[in-house]
């Protein structure tokens, strides 16, 4: 199985069902925090691939969800540096096997790309949309 560099939002109940997916899938998982890992715009670029911009956003941030930061607005650069600044703003988890990265949980890509079995667990909250953001840590 893979060793799958896997990184969160500390704390966050979705990632951790991902972690949980992909460690019963037989996978090594190791954890690395978004917050705290000191991304160049380079090495936060090769997570998002050939992906349209607006892909790159975390769609549950608080001011993209309230319409006051629109994904669709950015060059890569704007939101690249948006996202060095405040990486709250970055789509999650970023996912890395060896030399490949990838943004965001899309199962189906998983499956294919590393082995994924059991139910799905979805990309957003566990909790839903509704409720207020989980706290930053510290």
């Amino acid at each position: 199985m893979a060793h799958v560099v896997f990184y969160e939002k500390p704390g966050c109940g979705g990632n951790n069902r991902q972690k949980q997916a992909l460690s019963d899938s037989g996978h090594v998982v190791e954890a690395r925090s978004l917050l705290s890992h000191p991304w160049t715009a380079d090495e936060l670029r090769g997570f998002f691939g050939a992906r349209p911009v607006a892909e790159w956003f975390n769609r549950a941030h608080p001011k993209v969800k309230s319409g006051e930061v629109d994904p669709t607005a950015f060059t890569a650069e704007q939101a690249l540096a948006l996202m060095l600044a405040e990486p709250l703003f970055i789509r999650r988890p970023l996912l890395q096997v060896d030399d490949r990265r990838e943004t965001g949980w899309d199962e189906e890509m998983v499956r294919a790309w590393i082995g994924l079995g059991g139910n799905g667990v979805g990309e957003g909250c566990p909790k839903g949309e509704a409720h207020a953001p989980c706290p930053t840590p510290p």
